[in-house]
């Protein structure tokens, strides 16, 4: 059996059964105890309430009980003036979030996890939204585990612009990236159930880059949708068949419908009658293809 490989001054070649003891004992993590979380009893849901979207807003999710929920992913919407935005200002779209991932985490269980993907947004100036809510989801007692870079580089047009063209005037970075943030609730560690990943997803998607390519929003019929992929990737990476995924702004239903092909339940909430309806019926098509088969 090979020896484990430790924390070294110079770092180390492998991680072979590693001990990184002296680097969480270093003055950095002194005062970075996790959270932890002193129940880790799990109510079930509703059967009801199992693969529903509710019509409401997820600012209060009186519907779910306490700790019943394994993993959240969502895309927040930007608050950027598509069509289904309010035009919020900074602080009241952050205390809208504060309260939906407040909620979040009561519902979720000791361990359970949360996934959230955005972008930042503007130029002038610059809003690193990402920031803002890592901060935001410290606060209401969340441990983060760390960031996924997005990278949709081979998907983006060349429509974007740069500002001063060839010059140092006023060079404009393009965004050619989201960032999806990945948080737990109490411990890091989930006592283990059925898995579904292969060794090549695991290997893969343990990766902090991953490589995607965008949806057409048209043929989503929703202004802001993401990838099938994402949600996949996080639902097979941080959950066991049959757990029970939630996204607080389902949309189009994208998170519900990777929930159901990797052999896990759904619950989403929606306020636009016309996504709601979008989403049951992209669900609800599935779902008579999951009866037949």
């Amino acid at each position: 059996m090979k020896k484990g490989t430790k924390t070294s001054s110079f770092g180390t070649s492998g991680r072979i059964n590693h001990d990184a003891t002296k680097f969480y004992n270093s003055r950095m993590y002194k005062n970075l105890n996790g959270k932890t979380v002193l129940s880790k009893i799990e109510t079930k849901l509703p059967s009801e309430i199992e693969n529903t979207i509710i019509m409401s807003s997820s600012e209060s999710m009186k519907e779910l009980p306490d700790n019943s929920i394994h993993l959240m992913i969502t895309s927040p919407p930007y608050n950027v003036s598509k069509d289904y935005d309010d035009d919020l200002t900074l602080n009241e779209y952050l205390e809208l979030l504060t309260k939906v991932f407040s909620e979040t985490y009561r519902v979720l269980v000791n361990g359970g996890r949360a996934c959230i993907n955005l972008a930042n947004l503007g130029r002038k100036p610059y809003i690193p939204l990402s920031d803002y809510i890592s901060k935001i989801m410290i606060d209401i007692g969340f441990n983060m585990r760390g960031e996924i870079i997005w990278n949709k580089a081979s998907s983006v047009g060349s429509s974007t612009a740069w500002g001063s063209w060839q010059s140092a005037s006023n060079p404009t970075l393009r965004d050619v990236h989201e960032y999806i943030l990945i948080f737990s609730k109490g411990d890091y560690k989930r006592e283990k159930k059925e898995n579904t990943i292969s060794r090549d997803e695991f290997m893969e998607y343990t990766k902090s880059i991953w490589n995607m390519n965008t949806v057409s929003a048209k043929k989503i019929k929703h202004p802001a949708p993401f990838p099938f992929e994402l949600p996949y990737r996080l639902i097979q990476l941080y959950s066991f068949k049959e757990d029970i995924i939630l996204d607080p702004f389902i949309g189009s239903g994208t998170t519900g419908l990777a929930a159901l092909k990797t052999k896990r339940k759904y619950v989403g909430y929606e306020i636009e009658e016309e996504y709601k309806k979008l989403a049951d019926n992209y669900l609800n098509a599935e779902k008579m293809k999951l009866t037949l088969m």
